[in-house]
């Protein structure tokens, strides 16, 4: 039973070669959790990120921390310490 379980999700991916299901993965990850009534923490910005769809995309933010490896790779680090931050201040952990 996950009804009620904390979950925060994350991905990886390249947004530029996979431009049109960027982290798409992420997003049927978190389809899944909710149907099972998980309750979804960390949702980011998708602010600073090149992609024109996907379906780790909800109602403009992404369900939770995105990174790309291949063209992004010097900003993960930051976004990782900034979604662990956000975590906190949202009671994940």
């Amino acid at each position: 039973d996950l009804d009620g379980k904390k979950v925060a999700v994350f991905g990886c991916g390249d947004q530029e070669s996979y431009n049109d299901y960027y982290c798409d993965a992420a997003g049927e990850l978190y389809d899944q959790f909710v149907a099972k009534g998980c309750k979804v923490y960390g949702f980011t910005s998708t602010e600073g990120y090149v992609h024109s769809e996907s379906k780790a995309v909800r109602d403009g933010k992404f369900i939770g921390l995105m990174c790309d490896e291949d063209n992004q790779y010097d900003m993960s680090e930051g976004r990782a310490k900034a979604w662990i931050e956000q975590l906190k201040s949202e009671g994940f952990f």
